[in-house]
C-alpha cells in the first residue's frame, strides 16, 4: 500500500521546509510536548533557550531537562523520541531521504531517561537507527523500548533481584535498558522488533517486551537479559511520563501539555508551516487526528495494548 496524496504532500511541505534551514542548524524535526522545566543548547550558538512546543529541533542541539521535566520530539521520519528528567541528549546523526524511504539516525544520551517510538508510516524507512549511553550501544531493529542512564539507572536496577546492591556501578556511566514492545498483542501499522545492545565486546538482544539490560559500568560484562520488575518499570515510566497524574497537581499546565500531545502526528505539516485537511471538513479532521493521537499516547503507555476499533 502506498501513501495516499494527503501523505506525500505533508512530507514534501515538512522536507522543504527543512531543506531551508541554514547548514549549521539542520532541522531534524519538532518539540511536540513540553513539560516542566526544558532547555536547548544550540549547537551553532552554545546558548540556552526555553523548550517551545512545536519548535524545530536541530542537529547536535543538546537536550536539557531538570527533575519531573519532560520533552517529547517527533523526528521527521515520525520517529518519537521522549526525553525523561534529569537528562542530556542530543541528536547528532539524522539523515532521511523519504523518495528513496532510507534514513540514518544517531542519538547520543548521557544522562537522564529516554523513550524511542519507531515511526508508525506506511512504508517503514531502512537504514540504522542506534542510541548510544555512555557504556553502551543499541541498534534497534522497529519497536519501542526505554532506558535511563546514571544516578536513577543504579537506584533502579538495585532493586531488581537480577542484579541487587553488590554490583558496582558508575553514576556517571551505569544505563538501563527496557523492550517495552510492541509485543504479540499489539495491532495496527507497528510491528514487533527487538535491539541489540552491544556492551563492549558483548552484544545481547532484547527480543521479548518487558526484558531488560544492565551495564553498570565501562568494562564491566552487561548483566542480562532479565524480566524486570512491576516496580522497576512503574519508576522508570514515572521519569518519562509526559502528562501530568490525574488530580496530581498539573492543573491547567499539565492540561496544556496534552493538548501539545494532540495532532503531533501531523507535525510534519506544521514544520512546513501548513496544516494539510485534505478537502474534508476541518471539525471532523480534527476530531479523527485526536482520535488517532490518543491512541499514540495510549500506546506509549502500554505498548502491547491492542488498538480499539
Amino acid at each position: 500500500m502506498r501513501p495516499g496524496p494527503l501523505g506525500k504532500a505533508a512530507a514534501a511541505v515538512a522536507a522543504a521546509s527543512l531543506a531551508a534551514s541554514p547548514a549549521f542548524a539542520q532541522a531534524v524535526g519538532v518539540n511536540a510536548a513540553v513539560r516542566n522545566k526544558v532547555v536547548i543548547v544550540g549547537a551553532g550558538t552554545k546558548k540556552a533557550r526555553p523548550a517551545v512546543v512545536r519548535e524545530r529541533v536541530n542537529l547536535n542541539d543538546e537536550v536539557r531537562t531538570a527533575a519531573a521535566s519532560q520533552l517529547q520530539i517527533l523526528l521527521l521520519d515520525r520517529t518519537t523520541f521522549t526525553v525523561g528528567a534529569n537528562a542530556r541528549v542530543a541528536v547528532d546523526r539524522f539523515v532521511y531521504d523519504p523518495a528513496r524511504n532510507s534514513r540514518s539516525t544517531g542519538v547520543s544520551v548521557t544522562r537522564g531517561a529516554f523513550r524511542f517510538m519507531s515511526g508508525r508510516t506506511l512504508r517503514s524507512p531502512s537504514g540504522p537507527v542506534s542510541v548510544r549511553t555512555p557504556v553502551a550501544t543499541i541498534g534497534i531493529r522497529g519497536t519501542i523500548f526505554e532506558g535511563v542512564v546514571g544516578e536513577d539507572a543504579i537506584e533502579i536496577a538495585e532493586r531488581e533481584p537480577a542484579v541487587g546492591r553488590k554490583v558496582k556501578s558508575k553514576k556517571d556511566e551505569a544505563s538501563l535498558i527496557v523492550l517495552r514492545g510492541p509485543g504479540p498483542r499489539t495491532q495496527g501499522d507497528t510491528r514487533p522488533g527487538a535491539v541489540d545492545v552491544t556492551v563492549g565486546a558483548s552484544v545481547v538482544t532484547l527480543d521479548r517486551p518487558g526484558l531488560a539490560l544492565y551495564a553498570p559500568r565501562v568494562g564491566a560484562p552487561p548483566i542480562g537479559p532479565f524480566p524486570i520488575s512491576a516496580a522497576g518499570l512503574q519508576a522508570l515510566q514515572s521519569l518519562l511520563r509526559t502528562t501530568a497524574e490525574p488530580g496530581g497537581g498539573g492543573g491547567k499546565k499539565g492540561n496544556g501539555t496534552r493538548d501539545a500531545l494532540l495532532g503531533a502526528a501531523a507535525v510534519g505539516a506544521v514544520i512546513g508551516g501548513a496544516m494539510l485537511l485534505g478537502g474534508k471538513k476541518k471539525g471532523e479532521s480534527q476530531q479523527q487526528q485526536q482520535q488517532q493521537d490518543k491512541k499514540k499516547d495510549d500506546q506509549q503507555s502500554d505498548p502491547n495494548k491492542p488498538d480499539k476499533p
